[in-house]
Parts: structure tokens; sequence; C-alpha cells
């Protein structure tokens, strides 16, 4: 069945990806205009996807990766969201723990759950913690850290203001870093089905805000190339 299902993609991947050959690139609007585009534009032989597609831009930048003091990393609240609300789990005890089941906090605990993780249990989507859990939290690294779960003063997943951490990651809050050789970012920028306004502002919020944390010690270039594309489609070019 996987084996079909990979044929069935490839054949509908290298149709939409002979369209847009050569193309571009664009501006954010006309990017986007292309992107929406190419579903319909599928021929009758070639099954349509049926799941609404995630929407990302993947950012080449001028830095020196294996500088620490280069590394990307960054969170935003984009103006419409991603269109899915996370589950947030809270390292928090007393009125910090009430607080963040009253802000729509999936799973809140200390020890507790700091032991089902590291037993394998990962059943969430972001973790936050209070600067007095750290103590529990430090341990899991080796766990949530390859997973991207680790809490962080950086990326504001370690924070006193848990009520304003759930809200906004259960908002979909988008959290990324340069996490590549070549010095790239991968940032999910909403669904397929927004509508054009909808992904055009995500995506020039998500860029401008790029541009607010490049590291002092980068020099040249910074935002070398971008570009558009969705969960089952090829990338577009967007001027940079």
């Amino acid at each position: 069945m996987e084996l079909r299902t990979m044929a069935k993609q490839s054949k509908r991947f290298a149709f939409l990806a002979k369209k847009v050959e050569g193309l571009g690139p664009f501006d954010v609007a006309t990017a986007v205009k292309t992107l929406k585009s190419l579903e319909p534009s599928l021929p009758s032989n070639i099954k349509p996807v049926k799941f609404d597609q995630t929407v990302e831009i993947a950012v080449q930048l001028g830095i020196d990766p294996k500088q620490d003091d280069q590394a990307v990393r960054g969170s935003i609240v984009l103006p419409h969201g991603i269109g899915k609300s996370k589950r947030v789990l809270v390292f928090a005890q007393g009125n910090n723990a009430d607080i963040a089941r009253t802000a729509g906090a999936a799973h809140v605990g200390g020890k507790d759950l700091a032991d089902k993780i590291k037993e394998g249990w990962t059943d969430f989507d972001v973790a936050i913690a209070t600067p007095d859990m750290m103590g529990v939290v430090g341990p899991l690294g080796k766990v949530l850290g390859p997973r991207g779960l680790m809490p962080s003063p950086r990326a504001g997943t370690v924070t006193q203001d848990v009520a304003t951490a759930v809200r906004e990651y259960k908002a979909g809050k988008v959290e990324f870093r340069s996490k590549d050789k070549g010095g790239g970012v991968h940032c999910v920028v909403g669904k397929l089905s927004f509508t054009e306004q909808q992904l055009v502002e995500n995506i020039e919020a998500m860029i401008k805000y790029i541009h607010t944390i490049k590291p002092p010690s980068s020099k040249g270039i910074y935002m070398k190339s971008i570009s558009l594309s969705a969960t089952m489609m090829p990338g577009i070019n967007i001027v940079a």
C-alpha cells in the first residue's frame, strides 16, 4: 500500500514540478497565487490530495551554522495563526499550575510528567516550563532536545508568564531554528485552505521577523533565497 501511494505522489509531484520549473522568483502575492493554483491544475488522471496541506517557507541564510553566535532561532505568533491548535504541556507547580490549566494547557505537572517523558511519552506539541521547574526539566534534554521540544528561555518556553505562553502556542505560535549544515530554516506559515491574503500576511510577517533576528556577527548577504511550498507540492521561489 505504501509503495502504491508513493508512486501516485511521485507522478503528481512530477507534474506539478514541471509546471513551476523555471518560474520566479516572484513577489509574495504572486508566489501564493501560483501555489494555490497548482492543485486545481491537476489532470483528471491524477487524484488531488484529500487533506489540507501545510504551507511553509524555506529560507537559506548567509550564516555560518558552525558558529554558535550565528545560530538563528525564534518564535512568532502569525497574524492568522497556522490552522492548528497545539497540545501544550506545562511544567509548573502551585498557582502557576492552576493558571496553566485555566489557560488551556493539555498537560500540567512536574516530576510525574518528567518520569512519563523519560519512559518515552511525548504526546504533546510544545513544552513550557516556569524557571523554578528547570531542575526537573533539565535532565530531559536528551529526550526532548532531538525532538525540538526542550523548553528554552530564548524561544519563550521558559517563562513565569505561563498564561500568555499557553495561549500563544495553542493559537499556533511558530518556533523555528537554523539546524541544517547550510544555514537554512523552515517555517510553517499556514494551511493551503487559507485565503491568499491570509497567507501573504503570514509570510510577510515571518520574513520581516527573520530579518529582525539577524545575528550581529553575520556578514554579507543575510537572506539568500526563499522558497514557498506545501506538504505535497514543489517549491516556488520568492524574491529575497
